[in-house]
Parts: structure tokens; C-alpha cells; sequence
């Protein structure tokens, strides 16, 4: 048990440091280097998938109408909605810049999304020839100078793909307390600062809330349509850019892309349910693996607390982690005092993890913007994947 303890402390004291000196080379966009407009002035489309997003699709799509950039253009596209979404859209394409599509139907093997975003993203190429395609999501707003300031970066680094970190919004203390421990947590999946390194595959990155690709890239790698069946599109475009040798770049910018990404705790978790599993490629021997791992990784030093012999090391690892939350509230401005509730936010994230994979198993498949998806497809579809990245 003392050695387990140390062994735990270690790592996260490793991490640490690591990451206090990671994420310090990361880029924020808010510095003054960055109020400036991009070499060339690239051109740059925005596409912007919507389903049933009644609730968000006009703040989202007023803010990058209101972007101080001036060479943009905006392609919204309706898919298959059955609320307002598509009078928003259509009460808004008055503003030249905005191009309205709409999704009538959903072919067989696509992803409604995926399928959104192919389909705006050959309207975008075939028309106006952008030097830049930005994918992002119905529910982000942009501030009005996020797009230039992020191109200024794209330009001056030579990325061919880009990522600008969004800033998570809550609106609970239980919605902070599970991001606040999902930030920490993602520092051992993705090294940001690791992200520009061409060795360093393991390091890729993609965020739905803010994909941007050079067209050209974007065309080299066969577009969504490799793709269609990929629920984790975001992430998987990222593995593919870095597995291709092409440049892609991250950067931090704290309140300029923002995001609300569920209500409450239960929209958290019901959230992770539906796309967890296919993070583990919808393989329960990976998911189980990774659930414990994390049980013990977390939880441990806590149990180790009890015990004289371990105590020592458990302060020593949880110190560690209260460092890492500071480290994360400077970029995602959740409060670091949400590390007293590190334990039960490894708890529900845990059990996020199980219930997505006994809901997908025991539904034989996932519900996605409407239309179920049987497993065996998805399983096959992502071995397919798998292979393409690899």
C-alpha cells in the first residue's frame, strides 16, 4: 500500500510540473501581439450545423456576424430540425455574409452531423474557393475580435489545422465542480503543449466548438466523408490531421470562445453518455480499464488519508492535484476551490464512463439528433477509422 501510495503521489506531482511548464508555451490570444489583422487577410467560411438548436442558434450565429474580421463568410445549415431553428436561420440570412442550407434527409451511413458539416463545407469550397474553413457548433459564441485574433496565429505559425480552446460556461456549482475535474483530468489525455510537435502523435487535438483547417488541407485529407459515421468527429479530424504530417497548432484565449456545454450535473452525465463509450471504441475491456485506472489514480490518495503509513504520500499527491486545478482556472476561470470536490467528481465521471457503456450495450446502439445508430454499425464504422488514422 506505501509503495502504490508514493507511486500515485509521484505521478501526480510529475504532472504537475510538467504541466506548470506545458502550458505555459501555449499561445493565449489575448495578448497584445494578437490585436493585429492576419498576414495576406486569408479568407475564412464558417459552418455552423444546427439541429433543434431554437434555443442557441441565433446568439451563436449574431456573434459571428458581428466579427471585426472582415473577410468571412457564414454557412448555416439546418439539419432535419423540427423546431425554429430554421426560421432563426432564415430570419437572419438578410445579412450577405450568411448562406442558409437546409437538411431535409439523413443519407444511410451518416452521422446527421457529420453529414451537416460535409455537405456545408462543398457549398463553401464550390462557391467562394475560402482559404480556411472553420467548423464549430451551434451553442458557442465568439467574441467579436475571436476569429481574427486566431487567424493572426494561424497565419504567423503556418497551421493547417487550429485550435482555440473554448471557454466552458457554468451556471451551477455542480456544473463547475464536474468541468473543473474534467479539465485536470484531461491533462493526462492531451498534452496541449505537446500538440504542435510532429513526434508526438499520441498529442492530437480537435474541439467541435473551434476547428479551423486550411482548405487545402482540409480536401487532402477526404473531408467529413471518410468520416460519416464518426460520433467523435471532432477528435478523430484531429488524430487525422496529425497522423497525415500536416502543422496543427492550439492556443489558449479565456472568455473568447465560449460554451455551455450541458444544464446541470444530470446534462453532464447524460451528455458523456452518449459519446464515452466511442472514445474507448465502444470496447468494454478499454472502458472497465480505464475506469479503474482512474479510480485509483483519483480516489486513492484519498482512501490513503486513513492510514498512517500512506498519509504522507496522499498529502503529497493531493497538494499536487489542487496545483493542477489552479493551473486549469487560469484558462477555464473555474474557481480552484473546486478541488475540495475533486473525489466526487472523479466519482460521477466514473460512473459517467460505466452508464455510457451499459446504456449503449443494452440499447444495442446510440440516439443521436434523433436517429439510433445500431452498435455492430458504429463498432464497424470505427474499426474503419481506427485503421484510417493509424
Amino acid at each position: 500500500m506505501a509503495i502504490a501510495a508514493w507511486l500515485i503521489a509521484f505521478a501526480w506531482v510529475a504532472k504537475f510540473f510538467e504541466a506548470a511548464r506545458g502550458l505555459a508555451r501555449v499561445p493565449n490570444l489575448l495578448a497584445a501581439e494578437y490585436d493585429a489583422e492576419p498576414a495576406g487577410m486569408p479568407s475564412i467560411t464558417v459552418i455552423v450545423p444546427a439541429r433543434n438548436e431554437a434555443a442557441n442558434v441565433r446568439a451563436c450565429l449574431e456573434s459571428l456576424l458581428r466579427q471585426d474580421y472582415g473577410n468571412l463568410r457564414i454557412v448555416a445549415i439546418d439539419d432535419r430540425s423540427i423546431d425554429r431553428t430554421g426560421a432563426i436561420l432564415e430570419g437572419l440570412a438578410s445579412d450577405g455574409r450568411l448562406d442558409v442550407m437546409r437538411v431535409a434527409s439523413l443519407p444511410a451511413g451518416w452521422l446527421g452531423k457529420t453529414h451537416a458539416m460535409a455537405v456545408a463545407a462543398q457549398h463553401a469550397v464550390a462557391g467562394w474557393e475560402p482559404d480556411y474553413l472553420l467548423f464549430t457548433d451551434a451553442d458557442v459564441v465568439f467574441r467579436e475580435d475571436a476569429i481574427r485574433r486566431s487567424l493572426v496565429e494561424v497565419v504567423a505559425s503556418h497551421a493547417d489545422h487550429f485550435v482555440t480552446l473554448p471557454t466552458t460556461v457554468t451556471k451551477t456549482p455542480g456544473e463547475s465542480m464536474i468541468l473543473a475535474y474534467l479539465q485536470v483530468i484531461s491533462l493526462w489525455a492531451v498534452r496541449t503543449w505537446r500538440v504542435a510537435d510532429p513526434k508526438s502523435k499520441r498529442d492530437a487535438l480537435g474541439v467541435g466548438a473551434f476547428n479551423l483547417v486550411r482548405t487545402e488541407a482540409y480536401l487532402r485529407l477526404g473531408g467529413f466523408e471518410v468520416t460519416p459515421m464518426e460520433i467523435l468527429e471532432d477528435l478523430t479530424f484531429g488524430r487525422r490531421v496529425k497522423e497525415a504530417g500536416l502543422r496543427q497548432r492550439v492556443a489558449t484565449a479565456p472568455g473568447m470562445v465560449s460554451v455551455h456545454w450541458a444544464a446541470g450535473v444530470q446534462g453532464i452525465v447524460n451528455g458523456m453518455t452518449k459519446n464515452v463509450f466511442a472514445v474507448f471504441h465502444f470496447r468494454p475491456a478499454l472502458l472497465l480499464g480505464a475506469a479503474v485506472g482512474m479510480a485509483v489514480q483519483c480516489l486513492g490518495p484519498v482512501g490513503f488519508l486513513a492510514a498512517e503509513g500512506t498519509r504522507l504520500p496522499a498529502v503529497i499527491a493531493l497538494t499536487a492535484v489542487v496545483g493542477l486545478y489552479w493551473l486549469s482556472s487560469r484558462t477555464s476561470r473555474i474557481s480552484p476551490v473546486y478541488a475540495v470536490m475533486f473525489p466526487v467528481g472523479a466519482v460521477l465521471v466514473v460512473y459517467a464512463m460505466l452508464r455510457s457503456m451499459v446504456i449503449t450495450v443494452r440499447q444495442g446502439g446510440v440516439t443521436w439528433r434523433g436517429t439510433f445508430y445500431p452498435l455492430d454499425e458504429l463498432r464497424r464504422h470505427d474499426r474503419a477509422d481506427a485503421h484510417l488514422v493509424s
